[in-house]
């Protein structure tokens, strides 16, 4: 069956392009990826996916595109006719991709009006082996979506795209996988927007490198040094100059994609985090507003 199979990248309007470029390249530990287009591109160095952040400047701060990978051209195609016939709207069909690593892919806008890419045959990048202590991001771990009919779009995630359900957290927030991963996706009740996107540090001893790196550069963790439940993951995180939330986590727990059975988590200050000493929480990251950006195409 034709699914979707791994994040690529997600794609930013953002106001003040030269301070979340700063960020990126020079705070949170991604290498830009030259281009010549007016926008900047950065990948993760222990990956090989061509690029994992796109920026473009604009009137707003706003989420332009989130980017997922399938296997094969078959399935690109196959996809997006499941697409069509859950009735979301088609921003174009798929075809060769003109974006840097070029590949084939079509785009659409989610039941909530972000606009999604599916995509198979993106160039590769090198890649290096990271070693203890660099305290820089892997890949991309996870996204995290607040939608205003939660159980309707991970439905939509489901049946469509092909993410099967790894655990709850009490029913308003539900793990999603799509490969070996605990989550890829996570779905909760809010406006149509981003929570935040997570990035996989080689080890515990990583993210707290990278959040010392932060640190000195003038950027406190926003909740964290913690460990969830729901897939065992330890977790810190930050906020852009932007006022997008990026996470620093490892240790993610591995599953079998065919077999997992989801485990209802009842809520409580010990399950969100199961270390119990970091600082702040989610009351005192940025507040989820609608993105600016719904039903709105971006061609880049």
């Amino acid at each position: 069956m034709s699914r979707v199979t791994e994040i690529r990248y997600v794609g930013y309007g953002v106001a003040d392009f030269d301070a979340e470029k700063a960020y990126y390249a020079d705070v949170f530990g991604l290498e830009a990826v030259p281009s010549d287009d007016g926008l900047a591109w950065f990948k993760a160095q222990g990956s090989d996916e061509h690029h994992v952040v796109r920026l473009r400047p604009a009137e707003n701060n706003r989420v332009d595109v989130i980017a997922l990978a399938t296997d094969s051209r078959n399935d690109v195609d196959a996809l997006c006719e499941k697409v069509k016939a859950a009735g979301a709207k088609i921003v174009h069909d798929p075809r060769e991709l003109t974006t840097p690593g070029g590949g084939y892919g079509f785009r659409f806008f989610s039941p909530d009006g972000i606009q999604m890419e599916i995509s198979a045959d993106v160039a590769r990048s090198g890649k290096r082996d990271l070693a203890r202590w660099e305290g820089v991001p892997v890949k991309i771990s996870h996204i995290v979506l607040h939608s205003p009919d939660h159980q309707a779009l991970i439905r939509f995630f489901t049946d469509v795209l092909g993410f099967r359900i790894s655990d709850w957290l009490g029913d308003f927030m539900c793990f999603l996988r799509c490969n070996s991963a605990h989550h890829r996706f996570a779905i909760l009740p809010g406006p149509p927007c981003l929570n935040h996107v997570a990035y996989d540090m080689l080890s515990v001893d990583d993210m707290m490198r990278g959040a010392h790196r932060l640190k000195l550069k003038g950027v406190d963790i926003g909740w964290g040094p913690g460990r969830h439940t729901a897939g065992n993951n330890t977790f810190s995180y930050f906020v852009t100059p932007g006022g997008f939330v990026t996470e620093y986590t490892s240790e993610l727990e591995e599953v079998d994609f065919d077999t997992r059975e989801p485990t209802v988590y009842t809520p409580a200050p010990m399950v969100m985090d199961q270390w119990g000493i970091g600082v702040g929480g989610p009351q005192t990251l940025p507040h989820p507003q609608p993105n600016p950006g719904l039903f709105v195409t971006s061609e880049a």
